[in-house]
């Protein structure tokens, strides 16, 4: 008899008289085929090749107890707290975790996608990055918890988030309260629910305080091979050379917040006195730079915590029904010397 584990797909195929694309398509759980050349297959499967023992074991229980997360940039302190905070919830619980780290790639978030669905994952979390979803690329109907986005697609799916638009809120009023009275909001070209939401609570505080707000209180930063602070530094040192007048600044993330602050050092202004900025996320170095940024903090711990715990209830109770699926988790504000 053949070693199991040099058995080859083509032998596994003649052996239950069907064609190689069958137990493709049994093995992936994917196309056309009768439930009696499905057994035959997996039985086949489980006689000579132990290791994919696994997948004809999750095949017929249709349980991996594997989940699969995507995440835009596990560089990323935020993006890895979280999912640190995730894959040690369900470690503990049982489940292995595959990370995908995509890297802001559509194409490459497609691929992972279906190579998760293949490895029969139980479910999914989904972090940022693309807003939507390609469901049509899932072939089963997997409970999905998406942070920091929002899909178009309703079932099975739960969204956690922090509550950008109670954070855009807190830091222009904290601006408005320590005398800013000309304050534009810094962000990204191709914005996200997020930074959508961060600049709706902006809105809301200019218009609580009765100040203006107008297209040109928008500043875009463009796309930049060295990222968010050069992009930053670059817009600020434009608006200034302009000509144009500001006192407050609220940047969409605190590295487009020190983008910022050293644009101003660079055209001779000085922070907070001449113009005061805050930030958004409070990344480990705001607070040790020679002059500590004031930013929003995310509460990270709740946001693993609320999503794991939520996640793992839509694994294992059948049919359940959740009250909330759409949970804001609370931020706070963190004063330091940009303000």
């Amino acid at each position: 008899m053949k070693i199991a584990n040099q058995i080859s797909m083509k032998e596994i195929a003649k052996l239950c008289d069907v064609s190689v694309a069958t137990v493709s398509r049994v093995i992936n759980n994917n196309g056309r085929f009768s439930e009696e050349t499905r057994k035959k297959v997996l039985d086949t499967i489980e006689k000579y090749q132990y290791n994919t023992n696994t997948v004809a074991k999750a095949l017929r229980m249709k349980k991996s107890n594997t989940i699969g997360i995507i995440v835009p940039d596990i560089s990323n302190e935020f993006f890895s707290t979280i999912v640190h905070g995730v894959e040690s919830f369900f470690f503990e619980k049982g489940f292995s975790t595959i990370i995908c780290n995509t890297g802001k790639s559509k194409e490459k978030e497609k691929v992972y996608l279906k190579t998760l669905d293949s490895k029969m994952v139980d479910g999914l979390i989904c972090i940022s990055g693309q807003e939507e979803i390609e469901a049509s690329l899932l072939s089963r109907n997997i409970p999905i918890v998406t942070m920091d986005r929002r899909p178009k697609m309703t079932n099975n799916l739960a969204i956690i988030e922090s509550d950008h638009s109670q954070g855009g809120y807190l830091a222009t009023k904290h601006l408005i309260e320590k005398g800013c009275k000309n304050i534009i909001i810094l962000t990204k070209k191709n914005r996200l629910s997020p930074d959508i939401d961060r600049m709706e609570g902006y809105k809301e505080a200019l218009t609580e305080y009765g100040i203006p707000f107008t297209l040109q209180s928008i500043v875009e930063t463009t796309d930049h091979p060295k990222g968010n602070f050069e992009a930053a530094r670059e817009a600020i040192r434009q608006e200034l050379e302009s000509g144009r007048t500001f006192d407050g600044v609220f940047a969409t993330n605190d590295w487009i917040a020190l983008g910022v602050v050293k644009a101003l050092s660079d055209f001779g202004k000085k922070v907070p006195d001449d113009v005061k900025v805050v930030g958004f996320d409070d990344i480990t170095i705001v607070k040790y730079i020679e002059t500590p940024l004031t930013t929003i903090r995310h509460d990270v711990e709740k946001l693993a915590e609320v999503t794991s715990k939520l996640f793992y209830q839509l694994l294992t109770e059948k049919d359940v029904l959740i009250k909330q699926k759409h949970i804001k988790i609370p931020v706070e504000l963190i004063a330091r010397k940009t303000t």
